[in-house]
């Protein structure tokens, strides 16, 4: 009768502690929230900072988000904005009007946007999520914000300066040197075809008369300072005799 007894008072028991942890999970639920580990972007970027969060209860108006700033140096977070049924941006201070509600909460999304991003954004942000009766879990997540100079970019105007100062020297330069070999292969070619001016033939003697043509600067330039000389000597007009015999 005993055993029986203590049988049911252990069955009893064993009811009660199951029933009291049902009841006490339906109450204490968990909540979980996720963000990236790390965020790249270039100064003055717009940066989406992603937060998604999981939850067993419906988001109420009870629910709140919080979003947290670390800078790289170190130091306490500064909390620097708060949504709790309407968005509570920062006015001013390092994110001031530069941060924008990108969220949704009934798809679990509380994210923001940090406009204009400066290298001084760089650090740690924490998202905070909170929604009762869920109050357990992993309520908050980090990601690490990193913001790197913008890479210089080249214009029209420079590449167009650039180009003028290199290749208009080159072209030049170019053009004076195809010049200055054309001019002497021209004058060898003219050199060779030029006939002897006294021919001979069989029975007779025969003078031929060079074909006078008046030198170009080129053929002027490029003669030597014998050539030069016989040229000069023929253009002198030929003196007069008496004028000659009056000299000696």
């Amino acid at each position: 009768m005993r055993r029986l007894l203590r049988g049911n008072v252990a069955l009893r028991v064993f009811l009660l502690l199951y029933l009291l942890s049902c009841f006490g999970l339906s109450l204490v639920s968990c909540i979980t929230v996720n963000t990236p580990a790390e965020l790249h972007a270039s100064k003055g970027d717009t940066v989406t900072l992603s937060c998604t969060f999981t939850s067993t209860s419906r988001p109420t108006s009870k629910m709140s988000v919080d979003w947290s700033y670390r800078p790289q140096s170190g130091g306490p977070p500064q909390a620097f904005f708060h949504f709790s049924s309407r968005a509570f941006p920062p006015s001013d201070g390092q994110f001031g009007n530069r941060i924008r509600w990108q969220g949704a909460p009934a798809r679990g999304d509380a994210s923001i946007s940090l406009l204009n991003a400066t290298l001084n954004d760089n650090g740690t942000y924490t998202c905070s999520v909170r929604n009762p009766p869920d109050v357990h879990g992993s309520p908050s997540s980090h990601t690490v914000l990193t913001v790197t100079p913008l890479a210089p970019s080249i214009r029209f105007s420079d590449v167009a300066v650039l180009l003028a100062f290199v290749l208009l020297p080159s072209a030049i330069v170019t053009i004076v040197l195809i010049g200055r070999m054309l001019c002497p292969k021209k004058r060898r070619d003219q050199s060779k075809s030029h006939r002897s001016p006294i021919e001979v033939t069989e029975g007779e003697e025969y003078v031929h008369q060079p074909e006078v043509k008046r030198a170009t600067c080129c053929d002027i330039y490029l003669m030597e300072s014998d050539d030069e000389a016989e040229y000069y000597l023929k253009k002198r007009p030929p003196m007069d005799e008496g004028y000659a015999e009056s000299q000696f």
